[in-house]
């Protein structure tokens, strides 16, 4: 090898970028032993110096982050499902820093929407292009959530389902068609962004800032994460005859054709109940008070895309 050759293999190395994978061991369904091999020899050595921990316990991620990011880290990478993507995406957003995703998750519906690849390697390969997209996200309650949000069965059965032992979509699916029968929709006050205020009965209310909740379940099929506003979905009680069809139509992107369903769009929505109750952000499940505020945050998100 030639002394120039030599040399700009040293600077190239001298100047990889710090990019740490944060992974969530008991994410998804599948076990993660192939994952660090694949970082290992997938990452691209001349563009990245790779970092691996793994989280323990909800919160790690964040708070791994935040240790990185005053260490000068810009780069990190979800490796796990909305959830983890949800922690990691949190503790970035409004920065300059850049967030991967490799979704080994039960859903992935970010890494879905943005057509990030399902198989691990070629999703690591898109982080070697360093194509960096800005996405919005959204904010229930102050909280960042990137996917959905939303009131009604779908955070039910979420909460139901996270303490569930099984994962899964097949467990999800079991866990929906028994709680189906007996749940009952609820009345809500909802607000769009300066319209009047509206009462409902609904079976579901979803914010959505990407058009799916994953799995390929589209409840917004026509949602945008460019231009600054959420897709509204409010659902009327339906029966248990019109259920089946009502998921095909998630699962062919004709949700918003619907009869039993309004669509609109807004940058903001407040949704008020009787007691406070479950909602959900991105697939994750907690008790919030009766009074909900959902906004938008316009471009305030990095993320590395296809």
């Amino acid at each position: 090898m030639s002394i120039l050759a030599i040399m700009n293999n040293s600077e190239s190395i001298r100047y990889r970028r710090k990019i740490l994978f944060v992974i969530n061991p008991i994410s998804g369904t599948k076990g993660k032993e192939n994952i660090l091999h694949k970082i290992n020899t997938t990452v691209d050595a001349n563009l990245f110096e790779p970092e691996i921990m793994f989280t323990r316990k909800k919160g790690d991620a964040q708070l791994i982050i935040k240790e990185k990011m005053a260490e000068g880290y810009k780069y990190f990478v979800a490796v796990g499902g909305d959830g983890t993507v949800n922690e990691v995406g949190s503790a970035i957003v409004n920065t300059d820093c850049v967030m991967g995703i490799v979704p080994v998750g039960s859903g992935n519906g970010l890494a879905r929407h943005l057509k990030i690849p399902i198989d691990a390697e070629k999703a690591i390969q898109i982080i070697n292009r360093m194509k960096v997209d800005e996405l919005d996200y959204g904010t229930v309650n102050g909280i960042p959530f990137f996917c959905t949000c939303g009131v009604g069965f779908d955070a039910h059965i979420g909460y139901r389902f996270a303490k569930e032992k099984g994962r899964g979509f097949f467990n999800y699916v079991k866990v929906a068609i028994i709680d189906f029968i007996r749940y009952k929709p609820k009345k809500y006050k909802v607000k769009i962004d300066n319209a009047d205020k509206m009462k409902v009965r609904a079976f579901l209310i979803t914010c959505a800032n990407a058009s799916q909740y994953g799995n390929n379940a589209y409840i917004a099929p026509n949602a945008d994460m460019h231009d600054g506003l959420l897709d509204v979905a409010i659902m009327s009680p339906i029966n248990l005859l019109q259920a089946p069809a009502i998921g095909a139509m998630l699962f062919t992107r004709m949700i918003d054709k619907s009869t039993v369903i309004q669509t609109g769009k807004a940058s903001k929505v407040v949704i008020k109940r009787k007691r406070e109750d479950v909602v959900h952000f991105d697939g994750e499940p907690t008790i919030m008070g009766r009074k909900i505020k959902i906004t938008v945050v316009n471009k305030g998100l990095k993320v590395f895309v296809p």
